[in-house]
């Protein structure tokens, strides 16, 4: 048997969330005891395992696998039923803290899919579906006595989930201060709402066929399943943003920081590349890559301190506002001038005696970043020492 009618959107999203599962399975063996973890990790298998399923060549694989005919249909239902149960799990988890309140909730919700699951095979076991249905059998079996019961029920059951979540979400939203778990919140929302979409596409399928009526059937097999990806998609979403958002967001400033500190990295190294007593490679984690190049940074600072001028440094500061640089980019060419005649003051000086104080820094050398970003640009430092020297020899002449 042969299908022409693969839907590639469903292996979209099924790539997509089997990529973001391997990624939090890490997280998962270290924080196995966390909910949220827990809860994320159940969430992103179940959807997987939804994608995987309701492709129509998958559905005639596990027909075909189990060799009863249409039990594709109990194993789809019941995983949304579970995925339901565990995005409520999840907001209960949210919105309640550790206690037996959210205990008793939570095994509410799951004694509760639970039992819809089980009424889900009972009923299907019960009905007399001999005829494979890939895209279909909602509408096909829409009057076959226990299929129909079967049908509803995941239909209705579906939908009650979705209400209870968005009856969740509504009152609390205008609640929070995380801009994070309110754009979440927000997916949840348009996702609950395309799935109510696709409940009432169906239904509205079901009943013009219990009427005799299958011209509605259009409903059940091209608006409902759109409204499914649509639902899958951004209900996952909605639970991954308040927790990938932050971590990604530290991880793009974690490495624009790093990137940014290259260049006086760079410099700084140059003049003590000794080994350190913590090697750190290249593919060890970032946070950890940036603790060291900072440190390495304010070592090499320190071992500068004693060819540091403050009055350098500050002459360089205000004719670089005098060329037209803003405050911020003038004390980063002014930090950077200062360190690069320390440099070569001490390339060319005897070095400290060990155990010698070294002075403390100046505030103004601090913050780094501003210095490394002017070192990129080894013209307009060379044209702002230059102003400056002349600045100083017109005041000494004078």
């Amino acid at each position: 048997m042969e299908f022409t009618d693969i839907r590639i959107p469903y292996i979209v999203p099924a790539v997509f969330f089997v990529v973001a599962l391997l990624i939090k399975l890490p997280t998962l063996r270290r924080a196995f005891r966390d909910p949220n973890v827990r809860s994320t990790s159940l969430m992103l298998f179940l959807a997987t395992l939804i994608f995987l399923s309701i492709a129509p060549t998958s559905v005639h694989r596990i027909n075909t696998f189990i060799g009863i005919s249409n039990v594709a249909a109990p194993w789809t239902y019941s995983l949304l039923t579970a995925f339901g149960g565990c995005c409520l799990s999840m907001l209960i988890t949210w919105q309640d803290g550790p206690g037996p309140r959210r205990l008793r909730r939570t095994r509410r919700v799951w004694i509760i899919h639970a039992g819809i699951i089980a009424a889900l095979w009972i009923s299907f076991l019960m009905a007399d579906v001999p005829s494979e249905r890939i895209t279909d059998l909602d509408t096909y079996y829409a009057t076959t006595p226990w299929m129909r019961e079967h049908i509803l029920l995941y239909l209705l059951a579906h939908m009650a989930s979705a209400m209870a979540a968005v009856r969740l979400i509504l009152p609390w939203v205008k609640e929070l201060e995380s801009a994070w778990l309110r754009a979440g919140l927000r997916l949840l929302q348009a996702g609950y709402a395309c799935g109510l979409v696709f409940d009432v596409s169906k239904l509205c399928a079901i009943v013009a066929r219990w009427f005799g009526t299958p011209d509605w059937d259009f409903l059940s097999l091209q608006i409902a399943p759109n409204f499914a990806l649509l639902n899958g998609i951004l209900v996952a979403l909605g639970f991954i943003l308040p927790q990938a958002g932050p971590f990604l967001r530290d991880r793009w400033t974690d490495h624009a920081t790093y990137r940014r500190l290259r260049p006086l990295w760079q410099l700084l190294h140059s003049i003590d590349p000794s080994p350190v007593p913590l090697r750190v490679r290249h593919f060890s984690p970032l946070p950890l890559r940036l603790m060291r190049r900072q440190t390495n940074i304010r070592d090499g600072l320190l071992l500068l301190a004693p060819h540091l001028d403050d009055r350098r440094r500050d002459t360089a500061f205000h004719t670089a506002l005098e060329a037209g640089y803003k405050e911020h980019h003038a004390r980063g060419v002014a930090g950077a001038i200062d360190i690069l005649v320390a440099v070569d003051l001490f390339r060319t000086a005897t070095r400290p005696e060990d155990g010698e104080d070294s002075a403390p820094l100046s505030s103004d050398l601090i913050s780094v970043e501003p210095i490394s970003l002017a070192l990129r640009f080894p013209s307009r430092i060379e044209a702002i020492r230059r102003l400056a020297e002349n600045r100083k020899s017109s005041h000494t002449d004078g």
